[in-house]
């Protein structure tokens, strides 16, 4: 078992679900609905399809496919989720369920394979799999965030104009030992 890649990774997905609670914190509850044309998804939708994309991948990852029979994935983009409380409590579910997988992990199941669809899949194959889903549609949050707030987003990142700020403070530091979340995530480098 790869303590070291799962340790990096479970960082990973919990700086996108950070970004994500971020965003969220911007909007007000109307812009979780508002859609910029009729064939885009609105922030509800996709974490509706997010939360049923987890539910399916990681309940029982280890015993069973990753595309569960009762995922209704057409369903998911269905735009009839109708409050804050309700998308949110989708975004925890989903998010619960993933790092709930992730904690099972052990040297003893590590080498066992995962299937999605009747393809198997390691599971760092499958961990890269959902890191490359995921983070593309917190982005897409991201953006409409960005879009619905205009000029009163706040940067999730390094604000525009602070790179060399940025940069300076970094390489004022010794060289040590970090993963890129410690700081956004609060904690300590290892």
């Amino acid at each position: 078992m790869d303590t070291d890649y799962l340790t990096s990774a479970r960082k990973q997905f919990e700086y996108y679900k950070l970004l994500g609670d971020q965003t969220f914190a911007q909007l007000p509850d109307e812009a979780l609905f508002w859609q910029p044309n009729a064939e885009s998804n609105s922030v509800a939708t996709i974490v509706k399809h997010l939360w049923g994309n987890m539910l399916s991948r990681w309940t029982d990852f280890l015993t069973t496919d990753g595309e569960k029979p009762w995922r209704q994935r057409e369903a998911e983009f269905d735009n009839d989720l109708g409050t804050r409380a309700e998308v949110l409590a989708r975004w925890e579910a989903g998010w619960s369920c993933l790092l709930a997988a992730l904690d099972s992990l052990t040297p003893d199941n590590w080498d066992q394979p995962v299937y999605i669809r009747n393809q198997g899949h390691t599971i760092t194959e499958a961990l890269n799999r959902q890191l490359a889903h995921y983070p593309y549609h917190v982005g897409q949050i991201v953006f409409i965030g960005k879009l619905v707030r205009a000029g009163q987003w706040q940067s999730l990142s390094i604000p525009r104009g602070t790179s060399a700020a940025y940069n300076a403070e970094k390489f004022a530091q010794e060289p040590h030992r970090a993963h890129f979340t410690d700081e956004y995530l609060g904690r300590k480098p290892e």
